[in-house]
């Protein structure tokens, strides 16, 4: 996704629910929307309107571009490869969007949020199956390993000891001594930390 400079605190309330945008902030106290969890430009709480069905399927489309912190076009083509697939579309196309390198190093918690998974990877300091990556939307296999450059050790080791206490998905191996994470398995769409109504985003593009 390209540099993304609006307020990211804003785009959560607009989904009403926690986006993990921000990393660490969003496990604090501090996190906007424990306080004021109204859709931005709303002053007051008041009761919402009666959504169409066109409202809902756009809202859930936009909050899963949100999470990955992926751009339209990029995103209506993990739609589409995700067709190609055998099998439900909707749960096709969760799996794609774990399998980005930027998500792997987030979900494997060597990166406070995807955005700093990112950031990460374009500065160079991850190499996939020992050779050097900076593609954030690289899609992973089976056993493919991500690992840290020797000389970039020291800035990933603090990040990587400040997301200890996160639970790893259960088709990812991460070794922290070696500072290295595998994909050992596929990954599955019940084990996506976050409420996203797949099927809804393929109607919504099949329309």
């Amino acid at each position: 996704m390209g540099r993304d400079t609006g307020a990211k605190c804003r785009q959560c309330r607009r989904e009403g629910e926690k986006l993990f945008i921000k990393g660490e902030r969003c496990y604090s106290r501090s996190c906007p929307i424990t306080r004021r969890n109204n859709p931005p430009g709303e002053r007051t709480r008041r009761r919402r309107p009666r959504r169409s069905q066109y409202h809902i399927h756009l809202r859930e489309k936009q909050k899963a571009r949100r999470i990955y912190r992926v751009r339209e076009r990029q995103f209506r083509h993990y739609v589409e490869a995700a067709k190609r697939r055998k099998g439900a579309t909707g749960e096709a196309l969760l799996t794609l969007l774990e399998r980005r390198v930027d998500n792997v190093l987030y979900r494997g918690a060597f990166a406070s949020s995807r955005d700093q998974a990112r950031q990460l990877m374009v500065h160079g300091h991850f190499e996939l199956n020992g050779r050097a990556m900076d593609k954030p939307s690289a899609l992973l296999r089976e056993g493919d390993t991500l690992s840290v450059k020797e000389g970039r050790r020291r800035k990933v080791q603090a990040i990587i000891a400040a997301n200890s206490d996160r639970e790893i998905p259960s088709w990812l191996e991460r070794n922290v001594e070696a500072m290295k994470l595998q994909m050992v398995g596929t990954p599955k769409p019940d084990e996506v930390v976050h409420n996203i109504a797949a099927n809804l985003i393929v109607e919504f593009y099949s329309r």
